[in-house]
């Protein structure tokens, strides 16, 4: 037994990996996370792609050591169950660890997605080093995983670090989770195409927003700076309240590289509460997007106190 499935259940996409036991990836599968079908048909659909990804690359189950599982929250790591993602509307109560259990008959670790990249960096990325880190991911949503200690903090049912639902700004509106001005209903990717789509009146991508940025479209200009001093604010806060050494961004909006980074850093550098701390260094994530799924594969050698 000296391999692991990982498995990132994402807003728009899911990504199943095989992985050995020092982190290689060996195969990796991709998925859209069609929210047009029932939630367990979706389960189910994951678990047929598992087993396919394992027949195309020769491996049974019994070569598996076991399976860990990083999905948005809320959840419910005591029940294995996603409780209620406000991005994933649809899934209400969906025990996945117990459908996984119908078909593997394996240890099976269940996580937050956010929680289970912060893992990830801190085995093979960015947080190796360090005994105190936090990882923020601004993708779909926003959320983070929060390394304190030399542990990972995950809360009594593994949905601490979910600061995408951190009130920020309520004249930006109302979040999918009810609140109005929430973190993650200003500056995560979702909202970056929603908004700049807006200020255009055409359909855009949130890479052609930031595209728009570069070439200095007023409008998108005044809209990403305010978001910029967004994510800054909300870097601040992590900093303030859990003093980690770095803070490390991932998910799909990291792509964009300094053009987001150096306004986070700057913002960083005037208002952390201590004057020391406001050297603390963002940086991009080292495993870009593959962390969900090195990180759910992770879940399985922590628990198993290989890591």
């Amino acid at each position: 037994m000296d391999k692991i499935i990982g498995i990132d259940i994402g807003g728009t996409k899911i990504a199943i990996g095989l992985l050995n036991t020092k982190g290689t990836l060996l195969a990796k599968k991709i998925l859209p996370t069609d929210q047009t079908i029932s939630p367990e048909a979706m389960v189910k659909e994951i678990y047929q792609h598992t087993i396919k990804l394992l027949s195309e690359n020769s491996t049974s189950k019994k070569e598996i050591l076991g399976i860990g599982i990083g999905a948005p929250g809320p959840i419910d790591t005591k029940t294995g169950q996603i409780t209620s993602p406000p991005n994933l509307p649809d899934w209400r109560n969906i025990p996945v660890v117990d459908i996984f259990k119908q078909h593997f008959q394996l240890p099976i670790y269940f996580e937050n997605d956010a929680s289970a990249a912060a893992l990830a960096e801190k085995w093979l990325g960015a947080g190796q080093a360090e005994t105190d880190f936090v990882y923020m991911t601004i993708s779909t949503g926003i959320g983070a995983g929060i390394y304190s200690n030399k542990q990972l903090l995950t809360g009594a049912k593994g949905n601490a670090g979910d600061i995408g639902h951190t009130v920020i700004d309520p004249s930006f509106g109302q979040c999918v989770c009810g609140q109005f001005g929430c973190l993650e209903h200003i500056a995560s990717g979702t909202a970056i195409a929603r908004e700049g789509s807006k200020l255009m009146g055409k359909q855009l991508s949130t890479l052609d927003v930031f595209s728009l940025y570069k070439e200095g479209e007023p409008q998108i200009v005044d809209y990403l700076n305010r978001v910029f001093q967004t994510l800054g604010a909300a870097c601040v806060s992590m900093i303030n309240t859990f003093e980690p050494n770095k803070i490390i961004i991932g998910g799909g909006v990291s792509s964009v590289g300094d053009l987001l980074f150096e306004p986070i850093r700057e913002y960083v550098r005037h208002y952390a509460l201590n004057p020391a701390n406001r050297k603390t260094p963002i940086v991009p994530a080292e495993l870009k997007q593959d962390a969900g799924v090195i990180g759910a594969a992770a879940l399985v050698l922590s628990n198993k106190l290989l890591l």
